[in-house]
C-alpha cells in the first residue's frame, strides 16, 4: 500500500484519468473528492463489497426458481 501526505485541497493522481482531492478534514474524519471517467465506477468500501454479494447470488438463481416465484405471484 501505498501511503502518502496530502493537505486540504491537494491531490493526487491515479493513472491519467483519476483525480482524489482532499476536501474537508474535521478530526479524524476526511472527505476526498474523486474525478473519474464515467466508465470507472467508484464507490465506498462496503457498498462495492454488497454489490459484488448481490451479484453473487444473482449468479447462483436458477431458471426454475424465476419461473416457480413468477408463478407463486400469479
Amino acid at each position: 500500500m501505498l501511503v502518502l501526505s496530502r493537505h486540504r485541497d491537494e491531490s493526487i493522481m491515479i493513472g491519467d484519468d483519476v483525480v482524489v482531492t482532499i476536501v474537508d478534514i474535521r478530526g479524524d474524519k476526511v472527505r476526498l473528492g474523486i474525478e473519474a471517467p464515467n466508465d470507472i465506477p467508484v464507490h465506498r468500501q462496503e457498498v462495492y463489497e454488497a454489490i459484488k454479494r448481490e451479484n453473487r447470488k444473482a449468479n447462483q438463481v436458477q431458471p426454475s426458481d424465476v419461473r416457480a416465484s413468477k408463478e407463486n405471484r400469479s
